[in-house]
């Protein structure tokens, strides 16, 4: 190949590089999801309420077949985010709504519930710290925060029950489980936080999708001084 050959080659592969490099850079600054504010009225030092849902079928946006995530904003309103902004050292008290199904963990450790306050979650108002997937309705998704330790098992819905909801945001009249544990959050700091387990339908071991897209089954605590 002649100089000018190769010196073309060599042009257009930077400019394929540089393009990417360009797509990378902006896909990382554009915001992805919106973050949700726990701290603006919040008073010092009270515990802040947190409100998620689970949903199978979040039904709208890009993706609508995906499984998802949803938060309830300080004014009441569902948002589908998973960047929530909290203060630090202070009491969260979680609640999550499950409407999804689940089934027996590949890896029963995700049926521990670790790192809330007292080791334990409530599933309906009744205490667990060890979920048996293998016996029960099965486990749809965790909530994890892995470099805090927490880790909480979201029990799924039966496949009997006759009133699954099927596109978010669902209301309490459809069938569901309800979680709430309670943590400390640390000091200042991105945590993020996922589920670990693999609910991307039609991913390669259900690890794609959802499972590895922010807004999704995957988030950040954003905490705040």
């Amino acid at each position: 190949m002649s100089f000018g050959g190769r010196l073309s080659v060599v042009l257009g592969l930077f400019v394929v590089a540089a393009g990417l490099a360009v797509w990378a850079v902006v896909g990382f600054m554009l915001p992805t999801t919106p973050t949700v504010d726990f701290t603006a009225a919040q008073p010092s030092g009270a515990p802040v309420d947190l409100t998620v849902q689970t949903v199978g079928t979040i039904g709208f946006g890009a993706h609508p077949t995906w499984v998802s995530y949803l938060v309830k904003n300080p004014n009441g309103q569902w948002v589908h985010s998973t960047v929530w902004k909290v203060p630090a050292h202070t009491r969260i008290n979680l609640t999550i709504e499950q409407y999804d199904s689940g089934s027996p963990l590949r890896n029963q450790q995700w049926g521990l519930v670790a790192g809330t306050t007292g080791g334990v979650a409530t599933l309906n108002g009744k205490p667990i710290a060890l979920y048996d997937s293998n016996s029960g309705n099965g486990v749809g998704h965790t909530f994890s925060i892995p470099t805090l330790g927490i880790s909480v098992p979201l029990v799924g819905i039966t496949g009997d029950d006759k009133n699954p909801c099927s596109q978010a945001p669902c209301t309490t009249n459809f069938d569901h489980n309800v979680i709430k544990v309670s943590f400390v959050t640390p000091g200042p700091g991105e945590y993020p936080w996922q589920c670990y387990v693999p609910c991307g339908l039609g991913f390669l071991y259900g690890n794609g999708g959802p499972m590895s897209t922010l807004g999704y089954m995957g988030g950040f605590l954003d905490v705040t001084a």
